[in-house]
């Protein structure tokens, strides 16, 4: 039985109660388990650096077969050890330190690896491993759970575009009809913009530093004069996966993580913009829901399928957006070579990504449902022939035609136009015959340009 403490009922955040099963896979990442996990495999794998360093004559005996043991440690690593080092932190009141100080007790235990203790964070400020503990679970996140999920949104909104990319619809501008597109071209222009977000995401660099204090290698160099210290951080970091940024304060600046959050903000909005376009589609019976058993949709009207799922993804990202765009202008800036304001608020990262998240899955559960109404869509078009006054007059002027576009607004503007009415004044028109041909064929549903390669070429 759950105890009070641990029933999602009385969880703070809706990320750890009620929308926790939607994005559980993050917690890996951003909890404090998470954190703590990646503090200990820096702090670990920094040791092994050293140890392998040929002139640190006092590690010299130790080979990669003696050190095998300290990747037990983190292969073995559990909730036990995690509450371990937070037992330690209540005691040093220092998060960083705790970790140090576990990795001692662990190595201490062993009779073959207790000289190293004291090598355990070695010429370390607190944030060489902070910075890379943050890159590392950024990357994976990045790479083993949002990626999937944002190209998965991608790929189904290609399809649409494709799968619908010869239905004519008549397009809105300003909430007024407009001249005609197909449902699939509107599908791929979202496709395209989402498209040209994730190659930024995922080619972002990720950034780390092992320099120090305040980064210019201080107590190394006095420790080992004669090692090439930036060129030793730079293999470690780059062996990490995460590129080397050469130039930092205490703390890596962040730009990138700016940069990145930017990035997902973008993808964000697109994605949001897209949610509330299906949505007025949806109340233009342009689109149908599938009807999920056992589901309500109003408590109290029993007819209505509202389009909850696409409301849920706009809500979650519009709260990540916010979440992002607060760390993306906070986080750059530190006064002199370092304040803690950034290791605050770089605890919410997980929040914005997990609000995403939620967002992401919402809105594959919404246009899983989607089901496209052509008789509602051919309906509207096939009645607004006024749309047709833009290739009239269009066709007007390359015939020299004296003021096309007001003939054309006196004829159609806040009038019911109909095939007849145009009919009626193209024959008046003095062009050639090949043209005014051209134009009395013309329909609604036949004026969409070449929207349908654009929506196949996606």
């Amino acid at each position: 039985m759950q105890t009070p403490q641990t029933n999602p009922l009385l969880s703070l955040s809706p990320l750890d109660g009620r929308y926790k099963a939607k994005c559980e896979e993050l917690s890996p990442f951003f909890s404090e388990y998470g954190l703590i996990f990646y503090r200990l495999r820096v702090e670990i794998e920094w040791l092994k650096t050293l140890c392998n360093c040929s002139k640190i004559v006092e590690l010299s005996a130790f080979k990669s077969s003696d050190l095998q043991s300290l990747d037990s440690i983190i292969d073995k690593f559990s909730l036990e050890d995690a509450q371990r080092i937070k037992d330690i932190e209540k005691i040093t009141n220092h998060d960083v330190k705790a970790v140090e100080y576990f990795l001692k007790e662990k190595l201490e235990k062993n009779s073959d690896l207790k000289p190293l203790t004291e090598f355990i964070h070695f010429a370390c400020t607190s944030e060489d491993i902070n910075n890379l503990a943050y890159a590392l679970m950024i990357k994976d996140s990045r790479d083993k759970v949002l990626l999937p999920v944002m190209r998965e949104i991608l790929e189904r909104i290609s399809v649409l575009a494709r799968s619908y990319s010869e239905q004519p619809m008549l397009s809105r501008t300003h909430g007024q009809p407009a001249s005609p597109t197909t449902v699939g071209k509107e599908f791929a222009n979202v496709a395209y913009r989402l498209k040209r977000q994730l190659n930024f995401i995922e080619g972002s660099n990720i950034l780390g530093k092992m320099n120090g204090a305040v980064g210019n290698y201080n107590a190394h160099i006095i420790a080992y004069p004669e090692i090439d210290w930036s060129d030793l951080t730079k293999k470690f970091v780059s062996d990490l996966g995460i590129q080397w940024n050469p130039y930092t304060t205490q703390i890596e600046p962040h730009d990138y993580i700016s940069e990145l959050l930017d990035d997902f903000a973008r993808y964000n909005t697109v994605l949001l913009d897209l949610n509330r376009d299906i949505w007025s589609y949806i109340s233009l019976n342009y689109f149908r829901q599938s009807i999920v058993s056992g589901e309500i949709g109003s408590s109290t009207m029993p007819h209505k399928i509202n389009p909850i799922d696409f409301e849920n993804s706009e809500g979650n990202l519009g709260l990540a957006n916010s979440i992002f765009n607060h760390l993306s202008t906070k986080l750059p800036i530190s006064r002199w070579q370092r304040d803690l304001t950034d290791s605050t608020v770089l605890r919410s990262l997980g929040s914005g990504f997990g609000y995403s998240l939620i967002a992401y899955r919402s809105h594959l559960r919404g246009i899983a449902k989607l089901e496209l109404n052509t008789e509602a869509i051919d309906r509207d078009i096939d009645n607004c022939w006024e749309v047709l006054a833009e290739p009239i007059q269009t066709v007007m002027r390359r015939h020299g035609i004296e003021k096309p576009y007001e003939k054309l607004k006196e004829l159609t503007r806040g009038k019911e136009i109909n095939q007849e009415t145009l009919k009626a004044f193209i024959l008046t028109l003095d062009i050639p015959k090949s043209s005014k041909a051209i134009l009395l064929e013309l329909t609604p549903r036949g004026y969409i340009g070449d929207s349908i390669s654009q929506a196949n070429s996606v």
